[in-house]
């Protein structure tokens, strides 16, 4: 029997503190239920030092490690991680024997040191939640409440479960798009370099030609040609080739917009322009929308209380129009009012959504309804995605052969006139 510090509150709401012995956690919360107690934290007591050894008597090796991990955590990672710490919990297994079978099979990096602080501080008598709390770049706010909420109710094994589909659904939709637009930019990215080489190698073989000939230049060859010249660095005064303000432009133009994100304003700015933007702004918006009631969904399945699952979601919606929602959410229900109106009012979601969740709060199905949106979402978020590719290749298409008409346009019309003069000079 192990010794159990717990906090609680009372049918008063009012809080509590002692200890009880218990053999499990599990056991543990179900005797402070049966006294009539609302637990809130309950974590084993650290064994004294000298005493007697940890578990079925068996001493459990404590994780060594140290130094930095470089590199952040993997989606992929974190989620096969979830789903068999989830599996060992459902066998029986101790949790802190559970967390070292699995920090023992990490690769050395960063996860594994963390795997091995969070043995130490679950070790040491803290909940796993806590433990996890202590690092927040690897188990985010949303990933510890839900850990903590499975603690609480004593289904740690079945909320980690749900928390390892949620995360595997998340990124499934993030790959989803990723992938839709590498074709579209390796497309531009290969058109860009043939284009640079174009002006760089083959336009000034055409301008020597017409200086040779004398010809009078049409205004639309003049100006691919001094287009040429600046992006060889060939113009008179200059100090600084065009190709390399070109090339490098679209790396520069992702740092810039990083950057400007990382203002509280700019980061507002660049959200509202991706939500209302007419081609863009429809997926994005599916997107958001997807993401955010999976995560609430998931949080309220969880056993998580609404308020604060609705401060966890609105702090990982990843738009700042839906975080203003969401703020209009919390505090209307803080007051005693509905979800529905105020997220009506907001205009960010679709009418079928605000209904289905209005018919969620009325039927205490919430959560339910909330997954059925998400998955409904996901659905669209995946037509709207290949419709847009669909758009992007003729689209492209039409671009690029509009700039290479442009271009042998600019070049034949002087041959035009060449030809004329030679054939006049012949007669």
């Amino acid at each position: 029997m192990a010794t159990y510090t717990y906090e609680a509150l009372n049918s008063a709401g009012k809080p509590q503190k002692g200890t009880i012995e218990a053999g499990t956690t599990e056991e543990a919360i179900q005797r402070i239920k049966a006294q009539g107690f609302y637990p809130t934290s309950v974590r084993e007591q650290a064994a004294k030092k000298g005493g007697p050894a940890e578990g079925e008597g068996a001493k459990l090796k404590k994780a060594k490690g140290g130094g930095f991990g470089l590199g952040g955590v993997s989606a992929k990672l974190m989620t096969t991680f979830t789903r068999q710490l989830s599996t060992l919990q459902d066998a029986g297994l101790p949790l802190l024997r559970s967390l070292q079978i699995l920090e023992s099979q990490q690769k050395p990096g960063r996860f594994k040191n963390t795997l091995v602080g969070v043995c130490e501080e679950v070790e040491g008598g803290s909940s796993l939640s806590e433990a996890m709390g202590k690092y927040p770049k690897v188990f985010n706010h949303l990933y510890v409440k839900m850990v903590n909420a499975g603690e609480i109710g004593g289904v740690l094994d079945v909320i980690l479960q749900r928390l390892a589909e949620f995360m595997e659904k998340a990124e499934r939709l993030k790959r989803k798009i990723r992938g839709a637009m590498v074709y579209p930019i390796v497309v531009i990215l290969i058109a860009t370099l043939i284009l640079v080489g174009i002006m760089i190698f083959i336009i000034p073989k055409f301008e020597e030609i017409f200086r040779d000939f004398g010809v009078s230049l049409p205004m639309l060859t003049r100006w691919l040609i001094r287009t040429s010249r600046w992006m060889a660095g060939t113009n008179p005064g200059q100090s600084i080739p065009g190709w390399i303000v070109v090339l490098p432009s679209p790396v520069i133009i992702w740092i810039l917009f990083k950057l400007i994100r990382k203002a509280g304003p700019g980061r507002a700015a660049t959200d509202i322009v991706a939500l209302y933007s007419p081609i863009f702004g429809n997926i994005v918006r599916k997107t958001v929308i997807a993401r955010f009631t999976r995560t609430l969904g998931t949080l309220v399945a969880a056993g998580v209380p609404i308020l604060e699952a609705i401060k966890i979601t609105k702090e990982t919606s990843g738009n700042y129009v839906f975080e203003k929602a969401l703020q209009r959410v919390y505090d209307s229900i803080r007051e005693g009012e509905g979800f529905a109106g105020p997220l009506r009012e907001s205009r960010t979601c679709d009418a079928i959504v605000v209904n289905m969740i209005d018919v969620g709060e009325e039927t205490g199905e919430l959560d339910a309804m909330l997954l059925k949106i998400a998955d409904n979402y996901d659905e669209e978020v995946d037509v709207a995605v290949a419709s847009l590719v669909s758009l992007l290749e003729p689209l492209m298409v039409v671009v690029l052969g509009g700039i290479v008409g442009t271009i042998v346009l600019a070049m034949f019309l002087p041959m035009v006139k060449m030809i004329e003069s030679l054939q006049g000079g012949a007669i």
